[in-house]
């Protein structure tokens, strides 16, 4: 009597339930070189929060405008390795930014420029550290899954744009890798719709070049998994802000108005980047 042929073991599942494309955005174990750069990265941090946080609360409590969120985000996106190159002139308030959108660093990079609030997601107010410190940046959260509180969302936008003269938003709602743009969600910008006195809208165009799609947090990858493989990453990177023409959002009829229109500036500048024809 033979012996039976025992079945071929089944393969192993992979690691991260993903498609392959996206194999390239899972951090690894980076070696001994990887690690030491993480270390560096994470204390030059950590000094900048030492530095910066007790500042700003005595900044904040003798009332005086306060320089030290802008000056400590500019120290994480330096310590990330991005170099900012500044191509335009931003406003300096009374400014409403629309901007596209590749990853948490896109944050850090723009406000340690233009020292803008941002509007994000809810469920960020609640992770440990970040969500103090975007409290510290005038963040406003909004919840997606609350349509019937967009009223009280919309007041929180005009009190902080009155605040800090400036908030930047990420219309698509999502993260891209830089090679293209989404459609522009537009409910938030019914803050524009009447638009406060004097303020203008300035669309603003993010381009890591040719780093895009490693800096880029797209897909299933978890915000741990994008910060290690920023940190662990060799080399710097260019980081260039195009501050676009400003306009007035009173000569465009109503929010999806003002949202095409900067969209139209912001993917002809992502066009003229990638070297391609825009979509019609």
């Amino acid at each position: 009597m033979s012996e039976a042929i025992a079945p071929p073991p089944l393969p192993s599942p992979p690691p991260y339930p993903d498609t392959p494309d996206m194999a390239h955005l899972h951090w690894v174990d980076p070696g001994p070189i990887g690690r030491v750069r993480l270390a560096l990265r994470a204390t030059a941090i950590v000094i900048a929060l030492i530095m910066c946080v007790p500042l700003y609360y005595i900044w904040r409590a003798l009332r005086l405008s306060n320089p030290w969120p802008k000056l400590f985000l500019r120290a994480v996106a330096r310590a990330c390795g991005a170099r900012v190159n500044i191509v335009g002139t931003p406003l300096k308030r009374d400014v409403f930014y629309i901007s596209n959108h590749l990853s948490w660093l896109d944050i850090p990079v723009i406000a340690g420029r233009n020292g803008s609030a941002f509007v994000a997601q809810d469920g960020i107010k609640s992770w440990p550290l970040v969500g103090w410190l975007c409290k510290l940046n005038d963040t406003v959260f909004v919840s997606r899954s609350n349509r019937m509180g967009i009223a009280g969302q919309i007041n929180e936008l005009r009190d902080a744009l009155s605040e800090t003269w400036a908030i930047t938003i990420f219309p698509e709602g999502t993260t891209t890798d830089g090679s293209t743009l989404l459609p522009f969600k537009s409910p938030l910008l019914q803050v524009l719709d009447p638009p406060p006195p004097g303020v203008m809208v300035q669309p603003m165009y993010l381009d890591y070049g040719a780093h895009a799609r490693d800096i880029a947090w797209v897909g299933e990858e978890t915000a741990p998994n994008n910060a290690l493989r920023l940190f662990t990453r060799r080399g710097n990177f260019d980081a260039t802000l195009h501050f676009l023409e400003p306009f007035s959002p009173a000569d465009f009829p109503g929010r999806k108005a003002i949202a095409a229109e900067a969209r139209v500036r912001i993917e002809a500048a992502l066009c003229a980047s990638v070297g391609r024809d825009r979509t019609v």
